[in-house]
């Protein structure tokens, strides 16, 4: 068997920065969430791609919520790092930020976890990712609870039962 090679979060990490555009709004002059769905899903793919050296497609998107509207004429800043790599796929871990194109008001307005598989280009079938080593204390911490977000996702998308998630019960178990 060969060794899988190991590579680093910050050699994969992507940043993606748009202005909000009138054709990018709502009425009421709000960020329309598919718009940042789609941008987000841009920002994690590349990330992931890079990681993976391969074509990637997206597999999941955990939960996404609109915490804060981001405003016509506000930028917003998208951050995208692998928190975890498996056999054939990586999580993508999703910030957003937003702005007035001043620079103030800055504040977090989204974030999302989301899932990618390698693809083989020619045959079109999943292929092995490089593994991730964390390195910072953050990153380390999302690494470590990625097992728990990925068991959650298979038990959701019916491939897992959830007596066998071993990481969930885990996490709440007494000790």
């Amino acid at each position: 068997m060969t060794e899988r090679k190991v590579k680093l979060a910050s050699e994969s990490k992507t940043i993606m920065t748009e202005m909000i555009m009138p054709n990018d709004t709502n009425p009421l002059g709000n960020l329309m969430g598919g718009y940042l769905m789609r941008w987000m899903d841009i920002v994690a793919a590349i990330c992931a791609a890079k990681h993976c050296e391969s074509q990637v497609v997206t597999a999941s998107v955990d939960n996404v919520s609109f915490q804060d509207p981001i405003k016509l004429g506000e930028v917003i800043t998208l951050n995208a790092t692998v928190t975890r790599a498996f056999t054939t796929s990586v999580e993508v871990f999703v910030e957003v930020m937003a702005n007035r194109i001043d620079g103030t008001n800055p504040r977090k307005c989204n974030q999302a976890y989301l899932t990618f598989v390698a693809i083989n280009q020619q045959t079109l079938v999943p292929q092995p990712v490089p593994d991730l080593k964390p390195i910072s204390n953050e990153e380390t911490k999302h690494y470590e609870s990625a097992a728990r977000r990925r068991e959650i996702r298979l038990i959701q998308s019916g491939r897992m039962k959830p007596s066998e998630a071993k990481e969930v019960k885990s996490y709440f178990e007494v000790g």
